[in-house]
């Protein structure tokens, strides 16, 4: 009888350390667990892609001057119908060039007193009360377009006008992309991706998996000319490029397994 109760004894101490010992294992383990999900990566994925603006726009700009104002309109006139029939001869339409209002500047005798630096460049009154000699007209022109070579051509050539008596200014031309917020939605994804494949690499060196995305922060996209580099807190928008570069770039926390 006394036999068999110390054999229940025996038989409850040894349940009962395995109990503890497969605990402590479990928790162990469990607290492992916790302890390598709470461990973090942090990588900077990048992508860049080359584009090509499509849509230019040129602007410029020419002037007459005259002693008598409706002479200095008459001329102005006269310099807007050569404009628009240049434009015309390029394959640009009526109704896709543009002109400004039409701007007016008072000439003044500049009188210049011995010792004096007052020269009037301006066509401003000066303060030594020259008198009025004149009118300069002047007015904008604008055209935009798809074909970003030919307004890129354009810029270049519209100076032929002065040859026709226009007073021709050519401003550089703006090159745009319009389809940057789909693009930017593309660069981002690709950005993500190059995240990963980076953190991958640098857990497999350590023989560890990337988990589950813990944080991501998206930096501002860079546009570039193509083969520049500038970088900006606020963001690169190059537009005096017919190639450009753009770049997107992402921070982004991996758990550890």
């Amino acid at each position: 009888m006394e036999n068999s109760s110390k054999n229940s004894y025996y038989a409850i101490a040894v349940i009962l350390a395995l109990g503890f010992i497969i605990g402590a294992f479990i928790i162990s383990n469990t607290w492992r667990k916790v302890s390598r999900g709470s461990v973090t990566i942090t990588v900077t994925g990048s992508a860049s892609k080359d584009i090509k603006a499509d849509l230019g726009i040129w602007e410029g700009s020419f002037s007459n001057e005259s002693a008598v104002l409706t002479n200095a309109f008459a001329k102005l006139k006269e310099s807007n119908k050569k404009v628009k029939e240049y434009l015309n001869s390029k394959g640009y339409a009526d109704d896709k060039i543009k002109f400004s209002a039409i701007s007016t500047t008072t000439l003044y005798e500049s009188k210049q007193p011995v010792g004096s630096l007052d020269y009037n460049y301006s066509g401003k009154k000066s303060s030594t009360g020259g008198k009025a000699v004149g009118y300069r007209l002047s007015q904008e022109v604008s055209v935009e377009s798809p074909d970003v070579d030919k307004i890129d051509l354009l810029s270049r050539e519209v100076t032929e006008l002065i040859n026709q008596g226009v007073e021709m200014n050519s401003n550089p031309p703006r090159f745009l992309y319009t389809k940057i917020g789909d693009l930017k939605i593309e660069m981002i994804g690709l950005a993500t991706q190059d995240a990963k494949n980076r953190a991958e690499q640098i857990a497999k060196s350590t023989g560890n998996k990337v988990g589950e995305v813990r944080m991501s922060k998206t930096g501002v996209m860079q546009i570039n000319a193509k083969n520049e580099s500038q970088v900006s807190d606020y963001g690169m928008n190059d537009n005096s490029s017919l190639e450009k570069t753009i770049t997107s770039v992402v921070n982004i926390s991996f758990s550890i397994e």
